[in-house]
């Protein structure tokens, strides 16, 4: 695999040691290091968002809830249409 992309970043002196001495206690180098770290934490962000991973009896109950039709939840729709404190217009404002 031919690597022509480059990233370019910018760190301070002690995070710049740190990669270092980690570099060093893997016996790699900088680059090598933070291109694996990095890759591997990517690798598990988007892990969560794409598959997960269920015993039988949790895929059981999983697939059965999926099934269910959907059913009214007491007090949901008004507490979902109501203004909260992230609305810039909502009444009763402190400040």
């Amino acid at each position: 695999m031919s690597k022509a992309e480059r990233l370019h970043l910018r760190l301070d002196p002690e995070q710049k040691a740190l990669l270092e001495a980690a570099s060093e206690a893997t016996g790699s180098t900088v680059s090598t290091f933070v291109l694996s770290a990095a890759t591997e934490a990517a690798a598990s962000v988007l892990a969560d968002r794409r598959a997960f991973v269920l015993d039988e009896t949790a895929w059981r109950a999983f697939d059965e809830a999926l099934d269910r039709p959907a059913a009214e939840v007491s007090g949901l729709r008004e507490l979902l249409s109501a203004p909260t404190v992230l609305d810039p217009d909502r009444s009763g404002d402190d400040g």
